[in-house]
């Protein structure tokens, strides 16, 4: 009788301590991707680091998404729309090319791949004193698992009108000069 008792003493105590570690840090309820069940979403979801910005990863209820800190202070959702050509901020983190969706004074900001289907946005709390490039190199392994099939470009390397008056392309026609 006294190994019966032992032993459920040792289960209780065992349940006793999950129950406490999993009453510290709550699942993170977050809404999924529209695109969450593309295949590279599953590929991002498998390599997301256990820790981002020394936050450790919390268990979320939606599929390819993760959370850190408690409370979360970096949200990740694979499968969001993709953007298109934008004049948003771009910046690009060890391969990865980002566009900042928010303000960038904001407390909370958003970034979101460019150039790669499915995408991939990143909402940072800086309240919760994390800081854009203390997140965005963390998860530069698990979203280059997505081919990149466009870049972002420097205002330098584009051109919002036609060059000596080419509109196609082609050989461009001379522009004449106002006379007076």
């Amino acid at each position: 009788m006294t190994v019966r008792r032992t032993a459920l003493a040792s289960v209780l105590a065992a349940g006793a301590i999950a129950l406490a570690l999993t009453g510290c840090a709550p699942t993170v309820s977050l809404d999924p991707g529209a695109d969450a069940n593309d295949p590279g979403c599953a590929e991002i979801s498998v390599r997301l680091p256990d820790t981002v910005a020394d936050k450790d990863k919390r268990v979320t209820d939606a599929q390819a998404t993760g959370a850190w800190g408690d409370p979360a202070a970096v949200i990740l959702r694979c499968g969001v729309p993709d953007i298109g050509p934008t004049t948003q901020p771009c910046v690009n983190v060890n391969g990865v090319d980002w566009v900042l969706m928010t303000d960038p004074t904001a407390k909370t900001i958003v970034y979101q791949t460019f150039g790669r289907t499915p995408a991939t946005e990143v909402v940072i709390d800086h309240v919760a004193g994390v800081s854009d490039s203390s997140v965005l190199p963390e998860f530069a392994s698990a979203v280059s698992t997505v081919k990149q099939t466009k870049q972002c470009l420097s205002t330098l390397d584009t051109s919002l009108t036609p060059r000596d008056g080419a509109t196609d392309g082609s050989t461009p026609t001379p522009t004449p000069t106002p006379t007076r």
